[in-house]
């Protein structure tokens, strides 16, 4: 069996996915073909199913979960790894309708945060996330929505926090946050969505065997990070919710979606279910 495969070439996707997709483990005569895209890439082919197994946003899930099954195993989800809200100084925030906002994309779950606390900040433009801090930074946008490793770097770069919006969520919701997840075709079969699962999670087991030792899979595709940088985007993203979801991950999920169809975002999905 042969099954295409996306994800993001950020440090916590390389680890999750080294081992399956680079013959370290065993995969049960299962073939992975795979791409490496930007997370908003991988939202849009997600919308067009365009692959077998994605990763994708949980905004975009959202959307897409007639035709894809959220698999238990390989989820970025957790407290305290919410995307930032950051601008170049301290900013009036019940004037947010004024202000012109860099996002990661329309489709991710950053996005859907935004939208969920601020429901007036309407004025965004969608950029690649990596270039959000250099666009707030030269003054073309008053305030970035940055997720990923530039957590890690906005404080050094000059920037200011004006709202961590994971901890809005945590906040109103006593929920984990919800960011993205391995998704697979609903047409698949059900025992090949179980097996794929497995090996993710075998393969995420072998990264942390190796740990904290990086592959050359992992560095290679790391934007130009330090090592340190990348370990604490792994330490961050990857944890106990990335091996399974559990009952914790999945209230995240559910409540999500509770919330997205509150705000009108989405039509109410209360008998889907999300699992394979």
């Amino acid at each position: 069996m042969h099954l295409t495969l996306g994800f993001s070439p950020c440090p916590n996707d390389t680890f999750i996915f080294d081992a399956m997709v680079n013959g370290k483990i065993a995969t049960h005569g299962i073939t992975f073909s795979y791409v490496m895209e930007d997370v908003e890439t991988l939202n849009q082919w997600a919308k067009e199913g365009k692959l077998d197994i994605t990763k994708l946003s949980y905004n975009t899930f959202l959307r897409v979960v007639h035709q894809y099954a959220l698999l238990h195993s390989g989820s970025a989800l957790g407290k305290g790894v919410g995307p930032l809200l950051i601008a170049r100084q301290p900013l009036d925030m019940t004037q947010m309708h004024h202000y012109r906002i860099a996002i990661p994309g329309i489709n991710t779950t950053a996005n859907l945060l935004l939208t969920l606390a601020y429901p007036e900040a309407t004025n965004k433009t969608e950029l690649v996330f990596n270039e959000i801090e250099a666009a707030v930074l030269n003054g073309t946008y008053d305030a970035g929505l940055i997720i990923h490793e530039n957590r890690f770097t906005y404080a050094q770069r000059g920037l200011t926090k004006l709202a961590d919006l994971g901890d809005w969520w945590e906040h109103h919701t006593q929920a984990a946050i919800p960011l993205g997840g391995i998704v697979m075709r609903r047409s698949l079969p059900q025992q090949l969505c179980a097996t794929v699962d497995a090996i993710i999670r075998d393969s995420i087991a072998y990264s942390w065997q190796h740990y904290p030792q990086l592959s050359p899979f992992i560095t290679c595709h790391a934007q130009e990070m330090e090592e340190d940088v990348m370990r604490q985007h792994i330490n961050l993203y990857v944890n106990e919710y990335t091996t399974d979801l559990g009952t914790t991950g999945t209230k995240a999920i559910e409540t999500l979606f509770t919330k997205a169809a509150a705000a009108g975002i989405i039509t109410t999905t209360a008998n889907t279910n999300i699992f394979y």
